[in-house]
């Protein structure tokens, strides 16, 4: 059985769609799956053993690219899959898979994809209240009962940790707080930069190292950060590229994250996860870990699901103090 997935292009989308791989291979453990991805999930999908080959999505997120897509189809052509399975709900996603001249092609309806898919679900969101829930029921087929989800679990080798100690000369002689406090969605879904400065100065006074990991979208926010600690903090912003991100998190003892791709990263990588949520909802995408602890307030406010606080204060976070995490935090 030779599977294609058609992969999200969120890092925390992907992170969850390891749940589904890993429930195919328990259900066909001689099936392969390939991934077809956008470049910048390469060195993720890398630390996902279920993952046999990935082809590199040709467009960037929201390009409709036509000519690629089929062009692509009729190389995938050659590959001869039994089965797509499309993650995203957009009817462009559905192209390539329809081109391929796939025989089964799986997926939610989305933006009505009859014909281009021939295995068409209707999502209902009442049953399927949770992203990894979704993902995981595209694997089986519709009158199936779901089955409990395995939860996310990258592996990063001592090889590929040992090429960040060595890039970065890394410390590792103090337990490791971590602090992800980008959110490329909006910066209603972001902690204020003072509370997790004022996180980072009580910890490092307690003989923690901290270190500030994101994108180079976050850097403004992790200079900041370090600024305000009087540079105490190790930043890592925008220096790594997603994979060396992955392996640097493999460090941590604790990681202090807003819901965002590196939470689902950290999580999958068996770490103590604090996750911070505002606009959005925990029960939605939470982080896939049993010891996780989801911090939200639940003002009447929230969640609203946007990019920017529409009442312009955000006290969905920052009425969360840095002593009500600090407490959380424990050797």
């Amino acid at each position: 059985m030779k599977i294609l997935i058609i992969a999200p292009s969120w890092v925390g989308d992907m992170v969850m769609a390891q749940s589904l791989f890993i429930a195919l291979k328990n259900n066909q453990p001689s099936c392969q799956i390939d991934v077809l991805a956008p470049e910048w999930s390469l060195g993720l999908l890398a630390r996902m053993p279920e993952v046999s080959q990935v082809f590199t999505m040709p467009l960037t997120h929201g390009e409709f690219g036509l000519k690629a897509r089929f062009l692509l189809g009729i190389k995938l052509r050659f590959e001869n899959y039994d089965q797509a399975i499309v993650l995203p709900n957009s009817w462009k996603s559905a192209l390539i898979p329809f081109f391929a001249n796939i025989p089964k092609r799986t997926g939610f309806l989305g933006e009505m994809r009859f014909g281009l898919l021939n295995d068409a679900r209707k999502l209902d969101k009442s049953l399927l209240t949770m992203t990894v829930q979704r993902f995981v029921a595209l694997g089986f087929n519709s009158h199936e009962k779901l089955p409990t989800y395995s939860f996310p679990a990258l592996t990063v080798s001592v090889n590929q940790q040992k090429v960040v100690i060595d890039k970065f000369s890394l410390n590792l002689k103090n337990p490791i707080l971590v602090l992800c406090a980008g959110a490329e969605f909006g910066s209603a879904k972001r902690w204020t930069e003072t509370h997790f400065a004022e996180l980072a100065t009580q910890k490092i006074a307690k003989g923690w190292a901290c270190w500030l990991i994101g994108s180079a979208k976050d850097k403004i926010v992790t200079e900041e950060i370090n600024r305000l600690t009087d540079g105490k903090c190790v930043d890592f912003a925008g220096k790594t590229d997603l994979a060396e991100a992955v392996d640097l998190l493999s460090f941590a003892h604790t990681v202090v994250s807003n819901d965002s791709g590196l939470m689902h990263v950290a999580a999958a990588l068996n770490k103590k996860v604090i996750a911070l949520y505002g606009s959005s909802d925990p029960k939605f995408t939470p982080p896939l870990h049993s010891e996780a602890v989801c911090v939200t307030l639940n003002l009447p406010c929230s969640p609203c699901f946007k990019r920017d606080c529409p009442l312009g204060h955000r006290q969905c976070l920052t009425d969360i103090l840095p002593s009500q995490i600090a407490e959380l935090i424990h050797l």
